[in-house]
């Protein structure tokens, strides 16, 4: 009797064999592989034993002309950062999917110590090698990431699951696979970091309940409550802010060391080489200074800066200090999330830090104090990111020992919806929606004979278009000519697991359809991501009386244009003081249409309605009557 062997879907159908599939942080300090070994979820290391490789690349002219310059990644381009921070790129992932004027208008710009240029569709920073794309940049970090992971297991990649922060937009998210595809990974997923951290702590310690995770990393921070339950890990809301991060904090401290030292300016101002070298020296510090017990114990500070040397004491309180404000935003953030998902933080069962800014006394004791409980530290800030991801890996490649038992259930940061007439946002997705998912409505033409339909995707919480970000143009056409409001089309918003968009269109009677893949224009500035959702909150009223007042100007002017045809087609069928009346009855709603009062323009415009409603059954009478002319009861 022959055997067959039969697999599980989405399995390998050979049961002793093993994709290797892994889970790739790609930080803006440094990045980390990791994949499951022996049942546990570890950090893969490089040759030397090191499980980190800081996120940094440099360029070097070429040895001959005609050839191509050399590059420097990970340990050895960081110890040259500040000898030739020119050509030395760090911090990239701030630059994923943003503009040279999106980084200019957020402060990004002048914060880097290295000269970044417009490039084809986003920024690019200026070497000895080019104008070099922070998708290469990225691309590079994940090459090496990936041959690591190669030579540890003697092997091939199957895929990887890579992590973004939460607060990524589209734009971000798809510079983040572009580079992925150009250093020859087969992505898996992208998946949200605070996700990934629940993912390895919930696994690991068997948690239930809700948890809050706070991962401030080195450029961005997030923050999301999640849902853990028998094996869902169900994420609730989520926000941050995406201009944040261990970067500047840096640069607080070293504008507060610069006027310890009683020089007046910020480090910004500084060249380029000294300012990566304060910036360094700024870093150090703060890393020795948050190990020590004693808040009031001083360590040296010394720097040179335009020929002079700069020394003198400082402490970890003087540190916490210059940072103040900026950890007062993340607890801002915080309270917006829970008050997102309706939670009170002692509803909260614990705060899983995430992120090696998390090591910080001050912002320990500011998470510690708003949920009135000490946050969980089982695990390594710096390594959980990646260990989640691993275990998302083995699931989605296929693997015996992928753990099924679980799911995660991840939302969408921001509302999408479409313009509509007046300027109007229709949402159709509601922000903290789970992923993936697919949601529709139906719209219809606004004037008579319309065949076509554009369509204008929008991202963001406001109900003006002026007020959201645009993600995308396309048009319905073949629509078949109709009265307006007879038409019926169908609008879906396709998000898969990734949080990247597609959107479909169709006319139901006709079948006629349009699709369209969101690829976003690159170039989302970071204070709008950060700000889209406080926005929304504070201007809610304003956003109610200007979108009535649009509303009200629509069906005014609807209601105007239907009266002016039907006065030009049967304006006979009325006496002339009739006719009078009703011409009135426009001029007076036009003059109201002047004013901002959605209230007296609706009273206008019923006021037109009903000054017509006999004019209306004239029409009507006129239309069966000439229907039924030469007819016979029997023919009906």
């Amino acid at each position: 009797m022959a055997l067959l062997q039969i697999s599980e879907p989405g399995q390998a159908p050979d049961p002793h064999q093993r994709r290797i599939a892994v889970g790739i942080d790609l930080g803006t300090t440094h990045s980390l592989v990791a994949a499951l070994r022996h049942g546990h979820s570890v950090c893969l290391p490089d040759a030397q034993g090191r499980v980190f490789l800081p996120s940094v690349l440099r360029f070097l002219p070429a040895a001959a002309p005609h050839r191509s310059p050399s590059r420097q990644i990970g340990w050895e381009a960081l110890q040259a950062q500040t000898q030739d921070p020119a050509n030395t790129i760090s911090s990239v992932k701030r630059l994923m999917g943003r503009t040279r004027a999106d980084l200019q208008a957020s402060g990004v710009l002048e914060r880097l110590p290295y000269t970044v240029v417009d490039g084809a569709g986003m920024a690019a920073v200026r070497t000895v090698a080019g104008d070099i794309s922070p998708v290469e940049v990225s691309a590079e970090i994940l090459a090496t990431l990936r041959q690591r992971a190669e030579d540890s297991f003697d092997a091939e990649l199957y895929g990887a699951v890579i992590t973004v922060p939460a607060y990524f937009d589209d734009a971000q998210r798809q510079a983040t696979k572009d580079a992925a595809q150009l250093a020859g990974l087969k992505v898996l997923r992208l998946l949200n970091e605070p996700t990934a951290a629940a993912l390895a702590y919930g696994l690991d310690q068997a948690a239930e309940g809700l948890y809050a995770v706070f991962d401030l990393g080195g450029g961005t921070f997030d923050v999301s409550l999640l849902r853990l339950s028998r094996g869902v890990f169900e994420v609730l809301a989520t926000g941050g802010d995406s201009a944040l991060g261990g970067d500047d904090y840096d640069r607080a401290f070293a504008d507060a060391l610069l006027l310890r030292c009683g020089h007046r300016g910020h480090a910004s101002e500084l060249p380029l080489a000294e300012r990566a070298a304060l910036l360094a020296e700024a870093r150090r510090l703060k890393e020795a200074l948050c190990n020590l017990d004693d808040a009031a114990q001083t360590l040296p500070f010394a720097a040179t800066l335009h020929g002079q040397a700069l020394q003198c004491p400082v402490s970890r309180a003087e540190f916490d200090a210059a940072t103040t404000a900026l950890t007062e935003r993340t607890v801002a953030a915080l309270r917006r999330v829970l008050r997102d998902a309706r939670v009170t933080p002692e509803q909260v069962q614990g705060v899983v830090l995430v992120g090696g800014a998390t090591r910080m006394p001050a912002l320990r004791q500011a998470v510690a104090t708003y949920f009135g409980r000490a946050p969980l530290t089982d695990l390594n800030p710096d390594e959980v990111v990646a260990l989640g991801a691993a275990l998302q890996a083995q699931q989605l490649a296929g693997n015996p020992d992928s753990g099924e038992g679980w799911l995660l259930l991840d939302v969408t940061p921001l509302s999408l919806g479409l313009e509509t007439m007046g300027g109007l946002v229709e949402r159709i997705v509601p922000r903290n929606t789970p992923l993936p998912a697919a949601l529709a409505q139906d719209f219809t033409t606004y004037q008579d004979g319309q065949t076509a339909l554009a369509l204008h995707v929008l991202q963001g919480e406001r109900d003006l278009v002026q007020d959201c970000r645009s993600l995308a143009r396309f048009e319905l056409r073949g629509i078949p000519p109709m009265v307006a409001g007879a038409a019926r089309i169908r609008v879906t918003f396709h998000l898969d697991a990734d949080g990247l968009l597609s959107v479909s269109a169709r006319e139901q009677s006709s079948g006629v359809e349009a699709h369209i893949e969101v690829k976003p224009s690159y170039g989302l500035s970071d204070e709008q991501i950060a700000a889209m959702l406080q926005e929304g909150n504070a201007s809610a009223e304003q956003d109610m009386r200007a979108r009535a007042l649009r509303q009200a100007q629509v069906e005014a002017d609807r209601m105007a244009a239907a009266t002016r045809s039907a006065l030009a087609a049967d304006g006979a069928l009325l006496q002339p003081e009739e006719r009078a009346a009703i011409e009135a009855l426009l001029q007076a709603q036009a003059r109201i249409r002047l004013l901002d009062d959605a209230a007296a323009l609706d009273d206008a415009t019923e006021a037109l309605a009903q000054g017509c409603e006999e004019f209306a059954a004239r029409r009507m009478n006129r239309s069966i009557a000439t229907a039924l002319a030469g007819q016979n009861i029997d023919q009906f």
